[in-house]
């Protein structure tokens, strides 16, 4: 290995002591940096200058020789930790991995530079949230690769009612009704813009077909008060540092009904422990609220702080259990794994949502007006919150007024 490599690595290693990796897992990325170095030195490429193809090249022939000395493929995992520590040499040389893609042709400078530009539009002319920005760019580009790579650059202008069609029967047969109307609705403003900024000469966005989804036709799944109980109290006994923030993030979901966005952003100074109030980003919305401090939950939260929570720059409350110790990506992994824990099975989705759902409900059956419950839940629009009437369901048989002529058929 040339002295530059060897620098490479001494460097590579410092970065990863300072995000604070166990020194198990410094010595094993190191290791196989350097046999990733060593490998692309036989074939004179700069580590600049790596693909991704040729890293996954390397790993097919790292399993290959695995096989050959083992006499035995290895395990269906052995793959992860060669790989994130090519990535984080990579990450280190290259400043960001994976690369960006970069233009081969024509159809892909046009895909870029539309895309760029639809970025800009759904952010400044739309006012999209993030989250809701990278669903539809998504479908922007998986729809333009399909078009220019089926027609080219010039095909582009004469789009047709047709192609629209295909694409949907293509992105179809996977995808639910719900799913699918969404596409319809990502599409739709695709093919919006496009008209709009003159690359397609007739506007196309009326001629999506999506399915018909009637209001309030599917009840959300939702826990009870009981199953609640049941699973904040299993969290609870869990001591570990993964437990102490798990039953905080509990606490806030059955709390205040929480999108899972708004518990991962939550930043250490958005809880003013003297006032005894937490400040709620609602990033969907683009609102904040400010909420009370509820006693369990500010206990469950300082637990964690005090004893749970890893040395870190991050200014997120809830951080991962593991190096590199940054925020959560998701809840989901976590509300699952905590709902089988309590033996608690809802019958539906069991993300971080039905708790949300839960807290409406029990809003509702307390009387607290319609428009209150969507303040709190960060809805724009008391339409917002509208759906979650159908949840209580055994309230509306309460009140519920008796057919004429029941009584003649008893």
């Amino acid at each position: 290995m040339s002295k530059s490599d060897c620098e490479l690595i001494a460097e590579l290693k410092a970065v990863l002591i300072s995000q604070q990796y166990s020194p198990v897992v410094v010595g094993n990325y190191c290791a196989y940096a350097r046999g990733f170095l060593d490998h692309l030195a036989r074939r004179n490429i700069l580590v600049t200058d790596v693909t991704e193809a040729q890293v996954e090249r390397y790993l097919r022939d790292a399993v290959a020789l695995f096989r050959q000395r083992r006499g035995r493929r290895p395990g269906p995992r052995w793959h992860q930790i060669p790989c994130a520590g090519i990535h984080a040499l990579l990450r280190l040389v290259q400043g960001q991995w994976p690369p960006a893609p970069k233009a081969t042709c024509a159809a892909d400078a046009l895909r870029f530079t539309i895309s760029n530009e639809y970025e800009t539009w759904l952010h400044e002319e739309r006012g999209f949230a993030r989250p809701s920005i990278d669903a539809f760019l998504w479908e922007a580009r998986h729809f333009l690769a399909w078009q220019l790579e089926r027609c080219g650059v010039e095909g582009l202008m004469d789009l047709s009612i047709g192609d629209v069609d295909r694409y949907m029967d293509l992105r179809a047969p996977k995808l639910t009704r719900c799913s699918l109307k969404a596409v319809a609705e990502r599409l739709r403003s695709l093919l919006r813009y496009l008209h709009i900024t003159g690359r397609v000469t007739t506007d196309l966005s009326g001629h999506v077909i999506a399915p018909t989804l009637y209001a309030y036709e599917g009840v959300p799944s939702v826990l009870d008060r009981g199953q609640i109980a049941a699973v904040l109290e299993s969290a609870k006994k869990d001591k570990t540092p993964a437990g102490l923030r798990d039953h905080a993030i509990l606490q806030l979901l059955a709390a205040y009904g929480l999108r899972s966005g708004e518990i991962r952003h939550l930043r250490i100074e958005d809880i003013d422990w003297r006032t005894e109030a937490i400040h709620v980003r609602h990033y969907k919305t683009r609102a904040t609220t400010f909420l009370p401090l509820l006693e369990p939950v500010g206990e469950a939260v300082l637990a964690y702080l005090r004893s749970g929570r890893p040395v870190t720059d991050a200014r997120e409350i809830f951080i991962r259990t593991r190096a590199p110790y940054r925020k959560l990506d998701k809840l989901y992994s976590v509300v699952r794994r905590r709902l089988r824990d309590a033996g608690v099975q809802p019958p539906g989705k069991c993300g971080p949502h039905i708790f949300r759902h839960a807290r409406a409900v029990e809003m509702l059956r307390a009387a607290v007006p319609q428009k209150v419950i969507g303040d709190l839940l960060g809805h724009r629009s008391t339409g917002s919150t509208a759906p979650y009437l159908k949840l209580a369901t055994e309230d509306l048989r309460t009140v519920a007024l008796d057919v004429p002529g029941m009584e003649v058929l008893a």
